[in-house]
């Protein structure tokens, strides 16, 4: 049986769980308590309770009816796999197993390629799987036509309607998740930041975006160095040049989590206003139709 997986990073469902989530995240590696306590109160700031919530936390709840779409557009059975939580990717993987799937086309819902996200997606696949069933992995889809199509209507959209009282269009501001110096350094370049620049021209291009620039967000809080520009500075630069305001489209995720309801919709609005800078934000892709359509492409 042929069946399609798709893989995400995965979320905790209450704030209690945050240190044992952080401990998958970093491989075991402890992570000091002032850095759990920071994201159990980020986490907390977007609805996370001490217990599960009647609906999913945002990632969950999104992968899974981004599942669902797919599924009732082709034939073959679509799984959900976590890196970091529940549904992990070997239980999921046990489940195929039991079902008889015999082959999966599998879909990191990461559109550009990192070693810290598409090359250990991979490994937790591989190691889950052995040589039980055949997979043919998605290495990256940064430049997927209805990927593009996507990003950009939801651009328009937050674009048209987002202007300074006296009536003038604002720059763009498209971001993805930064990762740690070390990962893009070495003797094989990591492509990352050049396939998240090149997402964001490519939806520029098809929004008709004449004005804008890209930054990474959400540095981690421990740890060495992350590359940038960050967004902090980005948005003062922005502001130092005159600008009254910014549209901001995060390229690198493909649905609502913390790095977006709170990191954006929190963090960077406060920064906006406190140096008096308009900020909007471009709506995630979330259960967007052409994404949906994307996934189907990958899919075949």
């Amino acid at each position: 049986m042929k069946a399609v997986l798709l893989l995400a990073h995965g979320t905790p469902n209450t704030v209690g769980e945050m240190g044992e989530y952080l401990g998958k995240v970093t491989g075991g590696r402890p992570m000091p308590q002032h850095v759990i306590e920071e994201l159990q109160h980020r986490y907390a700031e977007i609805g996370l309770g001490e217990t599960p919530g009647a609906e999913p936390p945002p990632l969950t709840l999104w992968t899974l009816k981004q599942a669902a779409l797919l599924g009732d557009r082709i034939d073959v059975p679509v799984y959900v796999g976590m890196r970091n939580w529940h549904p992990y990717i070997a239980d999921t993987v046990a489940q195929m197993k039991a079902d008889g799937v015999t082959s999966a086309r599998v879909i990191c819902l990461a559109p550009q390629t990192s070693r810290t996200s598409i090359g250990l997606y991979k490994k937790a696949l591989l190691d889950a799987v052995g040589s039980d069933f055949a997979i043919d992995f998605v290495e990256g889809w940064s430049a997927q036509p209805q990927l593009i199509a996507a990003f950009a209507e939801r651009l328009r959209t937050a674009w048209s309607t987002a202007c300074t009282p006296a009536g003038a269009k604002l720059p763009v501001l498209f971001t993805a998740h930064s990762v740690p110096c070390r990962t893009v350094q070495g003797e094989t370049p990591d492509p990352y930041g050049v396939e998240a620049k090149r997402t964001a021209e490519l939806v520029a291009e098809q929004a008709g975006i004449e004005r804008w620039v890209f930054a990474f967000q959400s540095q981690g809080v421990a740890g060495g160095p992350w590359i940038g520009p960050t967004v902090e500075e980005t948005l003062t630069a922005l502001k130092q040049e005159g600008e009254p305001g910014v549209v901001i489209q995060p390229i690198g995720f493909v649905c609502d989590h913390v790095e977006v309801l709170y990191d954006i919709d929190i963090a960077f609005e406060k920064t906006a206003a406190g140096i008096g800078l308009q900020l909007f934000r471009a709506e995630s892709l979330n259960d967007s139709p052409l994404l949906t359509e994307a996934l189907i492409k990958l899919a075949q």
